[in-house]
C-alpha cells in the first residue's frame, strides 16, 4: 500500500495544489506513517515552498478521530489520470478495506436507527437538564424564497427526556418529535434553551454556531472542515446541498459568541469557504438527523471530529494565518550573504529601514527635515552626510499647506542650490486630517503604491499616535505601523517626535524621546537635537543674534554612531559649525550646561571681574542700578544682588542703585 501512494504521491503535482489541498496530503502522509521528509522533498517542486514549514506544520498535525487517509493522494492522483502499475491484473482481496474520504453525493441508508441516530447527536451536543428546541410540524410556506420554512416549534422538554422518549420508542421518531412533512425535514436548536421560547434571550448557553456553505460540495465541505480541523460536536448532512457543522464556540456571553463567530467565518472565507452568514445567531438551528427529506436521509455523519474546543482550534487557527517568515539555517547563507539595502544617508540609514528624529521645541525639527528631503531629492548633503539621489515623501500633519511649501521654497534658496530635482520631493498635506496611524497605514501605501519612492517623511507622529504614548505594548503596536509601511512599499520610513517635559541633558540621547522606550529602541536610527547652553565668550561672537546652537548625537543599529555633530539653526537653515566653538558647550540641563550657567561654579576672581567690568560699563550714565547691570551682563536682578552680597567689602546697594566703597560711598 504505502508503495502505491508514494507512486500516486508522484504523480499529483505540488503546484497545481491549494494550500488546504497541500495540507491534506500532509496529513495523510503522517497518517500512513510517512516520515516528514517525503511530505518535504515533494513540497520542494513549488516556488511557495519554505525550508521548515513541512516540519512546522507536521509537528502540528495531531490525529484526529476520522482522519485523513492515504486514498485521499491515491483518489488526487486517479483525477489527474493516474492508474496503479497493477491495476488491472489484482483483485481485491477479502480482507482489504475500501476508503473514501468524504460523505458521497447518494448518501447511504444509515447503519443505525434514526431514533439513535437523534440520540447520539442530543447526548453530544446537549446536558440532561437542558432543554431541546425542534421544528417538525410548526412550518409554513415561503412565498418569496418559494420553500418550506420552521416556525417556532417545541422547546419544552429537556435533553432526559427526549432521550427517555427515544429509548421506549426506538423505532419510531415521529413518537417523540412528532410527524415531519416527508418533503420538508425536520430541524433541531444547538444551543440550549430556557423552555420558555426560542429567542436570543432563551438561549442560556452559548456553546455552539452552525457552519454551513452551499458554495462547494458536499466532499469538498467535508474535505475542508477537516483539513482546518474545525472542532466540530456534530456533522450532519442535511439532505440537501450542504453539510451542517455545529462547531464549539464556547463563549461567555452572547458579545463574545458574536466576536468568535464572526472570527470562525472570516477564517473560513480566507480558506475558501463562504460560509451562510445567516447562522451566526445563537438560536438558529441547523437539520435534525435521523429523519427523510425529499428521498434522502438528514444523516449524522460523524461526532467530536477536528480540535476539541475552541480555545484548542484557535492555536490551530493562528498557526494556519501565521504569515511569519520560515525558520532558516545560517548554512544557508555562509557562501551566499544577502546584499544589504543602500544606503540612502551614508553610515546612517538604509533604503527599507526606520529612522527617528527626536529634538526639544524651536530646534526646528520640520526644517531639518525639510532640508533632509532636500538634500535626497537632490543628491547632495545633509548636515554633512552625503545622500544618495532619492524620490521623496514628506507628509505634513502640522503645518499650514502654503506655509510649508514656502519653507521649501525658502530652503532650497537659502541652501543656493538649482532645483534640478524638486519633482522628486512629492507632499501630503493633511494638516486638519489627520487620523489614527493604524487608519492612516492603509490609505498611505495605497496612495504610494507605483509612485517609484524612496523614503518616506512622517512629520510629527504626534498627530498620529494610536493608544497610550507611555505604555510599551501600545507603542509597540504604533511602531509596528511603521514597519509595514517600509515592508509593503520598500521606503525608508523617518519620522520626527519630541522630547519629554524638563531638563534632556543628563539623559542619554536615545531616552529624551516623549513616551515609552518603545520609541528609541524601535528605529534602526535614532537622531537626537538637544539645545546647548551659551557661554558669554560665544555669544559675543555669534553674527545671528537669533542663531541657536545645537548639537545631533545618535543611536544606530546599522553603523557606528555618528560623532555629535554641532551646529547652528539660522532660519530657515541648519548649518554646520566650522569653528568648533560648539564643542565647547553642554547641553542644556546637563552637569556641563549648569556649570556654565551658575556663578557658584565661577572663581571669585571672575566674578568679581564681571561685576567691575559692569559697573564701569554702567557708570557712563549714572546712578549705577542693579537693574542696568543685570541686562548689562544678561542676568537676574536675583543673581546681581548675589554677586553684590558676596563682594559686600567693595560695593554697597540701597534702594537699587550700587556704589563703590573705595569711592566713599559715592559713584565713580
Amino acid at each position: 500500500m504505502k508503495e502505491q501512494i508514494i507512486s500516486a504521491l508522484g504523480a499529483v503535482p505540488v503546484r497545481d495544489l491549494s494550500r488546504a489541498e497541500w495540507i491534506t496530503v500532509g496529513m495523510a502522509l503522517k497518517e500512513e506513517g510517512f516520515p516528514c521528509s517525503v511530505w518535504d522533498e515533494w513540497s520542494r517542486d513549488d516556488i511557495r515552498y519554505h525550508p521548515g514549514e513541512c516540519g512546522k506544520k507536521w509537528a502540528s498535525f495531531r490525529g484526529s478521530s476520522n482522519p485523513v487517509k492515504g486514498g485521499t493522494i491515491v483518489q488526487m492522483a486517479k483525477d489527474r489520470g493516474w492508474q496503479p502499475s497493477d491495476a488491472r491484473n489484482t483483485a481485491m482481496g477479502w480482507n482489504d478495506e475500501i476508503e473514501y474520504d468524504g460523505v458521497p453525493a447518494a448518501v447511504p441508508e444509515p447503519e443505525i436507527t434514526p431514533a439513535e441516530e437523534l440520540a447520539k447527536y442530543i447526548r453530544t451536543l446537549f446536558k440532561p437538564g437542558d432543554h431541546v428546541g425542534y421544528v417538525t410540524q410548526d412550518v409554513y410556506w415561503d412565498d418569496e424564497d418559494q420553500k418550506w420554512a420552521p416556525k417556532r416549534g417545541a422547546y419544552d422538554q429537556t435533553a432526559k427526556e427526549l432521550l427517555d422518549s427515544l429509548e421506549k420508542h426506538p423505532d419510531d421518531l415521529g413518537m417523540t418529535v412528532g410527524d415531519w412533512k416527508p418533503e420538508v425535514g425536520a430541524w433541531i436548536r444547538f444551543n440550549p434553551l430556557d423552555g420558555k421560547g426560542v429567542k436570543q434571550e432563551n438561549v442560556t448557553a452559548f456553546r455552539y454556531a452552525l457552519v454551513e456553505s452551499d458554495t462547494l460540495s458536499v466532499e469538498e465541505q467535508d474535505e475542508l472542515y477537516r483539513n482546518l480541523e474545525l472542532p466540530v460536536a456534530a456533522l450532519v448532512y442535511s439532505g440537501g446541498k450542504s453539510l451542517h457543522a455545529v462547531v464549539h464556540i464556547d463563549a461567555a456571553n452572547q458579545a463574545e459568541y458574536r466576536k468568535r463567530v464572526a472570527y470562525l467565518y472570516d477564517f473560513l472565507d480566507k480558506h475558501g469557504c463562504t460560509v451562510d452568514r445567516q447562522n451566526s445567531n445563537p438560536n438558529r438551528m441547523s437539520r435534525m438527523p435521523g429523519v427523510d427529506r425529499n428521498g434522502k436521509h438528514q444523516k449524522l455523519i460523524a461526532v467530536n471530529i477536528g480540535r476539541k474546543n475552541w480555545d484548542d482550534w484557535v492555536v490551530f487557527a493562528e498557526d494556519e494565518e501565521d504569515d511569519l517568515p520560515p525558520l532558516e539555517s545560517l548554512s544557508d547563507y555562509k557562501d551566499n550573504p544577502p546584499e544589504l539595502p543602500e544606503e540612502l544617508i551614508s553610515g546612517i540609514l538604509r533604503r527599507g529601514h526606520k529612522m527617528l528624529v527626536s529634538g526639544s521645541s524651536k530646534a526646528g525639527k520640520s526644517f531639518l527635515l525639510m532640508e533632509l528631503c532636500i538634500g535626497l531629492a537632490e543628491g547632495k548633503t545633509w548636515l554633512g552626510f552625503p545622500c544618495r539621489k532619492s524620490r521623496v515623501l514628506y507628509v505634513n500633519l502640522e503645518i499650514d499647506p502654503a506655509s510649508c511649501i514656502n519653507r521649501f521654497l525658502k530652503i532650497y534658496e537659502a541652501l543656493g542650490w538649482p532645483e534640478d530635482h524638486i519633482a522628486d520631493i512629492e507632499l501630503w498635506n493633511l494638516r486638519g486630517h489627520a487620523i489614527p496611524m493604524d487608519k492612516l497605514v492603509p490609505k498611505l501605501i495605497r496612495r504610494t503604491k507605483d509612485r517609484n519612492l524612496d523614503a518616506i517623511v512622517i512629520d510629527p507622529i504626534y498627530k498620529v499616535i494610536t493608544g497610550d504614548e507611555n505604555k510599551a505594548s501600545d507603542m509597540g503596536y504604533f511602531c509596528n505601523q511603521f514597519d509595514r509601511v517600509a515592508r509593503e512599499t520598500g521606503c525608508s520610513v523617518i519620522y520626527c517626535h519630541h522630547h519629554s517635559k524638563g531638563a534632556q541633558g543628563a539623559k542619554r540621547a536615545m531616552d529624551r524621546a516623549s513616551g515609552s522606550g518603545v520609541f528609541a529602541r524601535d528605529p534602526d536610527a535614532q537622531l537626537d537635537m538637544i539645545y546647548l547652553e551659551m557661554t558669554d565668550d560665544v555669544k559675543n561672537n555669534v553674527r545671528d543674534g537669533n542663531a541657536t546652537p545645537w548639537r545631533m548625537e545618535s543611536s544606530l543599529r546599522e553603523f557606528p554612531n555618528i560623532q555629535p555633530v554641532n551646529f547652528w539653526f539660522q532660519y530657515p537653515l541648519h548649518v554646520l559649525d566650522t569653528t568648533g566653538e560648539l564643542e565647547k558647550l553642554s547641553p542644556e540641563g546637563s552637569p556641563g550646561g549648569n556649570l556654565a550657567k551658575s556663578s557658584k561654579f565661577t572663581t571669585p576672581n571672575q566674578r568679581r571681574t564681571e561685576i567691575s567690568n559692569a559697573f564701569d560699563a554702567c557708570s557712563i550714565s549714572p546712578p549705577v542700578t542693579v537693574k542696568a547691570m543685570a541686562e548689562y551682563m544678561e542676568k537676574s536682578t536675583h543673581c546681581i544682588y548675589d554677586r553684590l552680597k558676596e563682594l559686600s567689602d567693595e560695593y554697597w546697594v540701597k534702594g537699587g542703585v550700587v556704589g563703590r566703597k573705595s569711592d566713599g560711598g559715592k559713584t565713580e
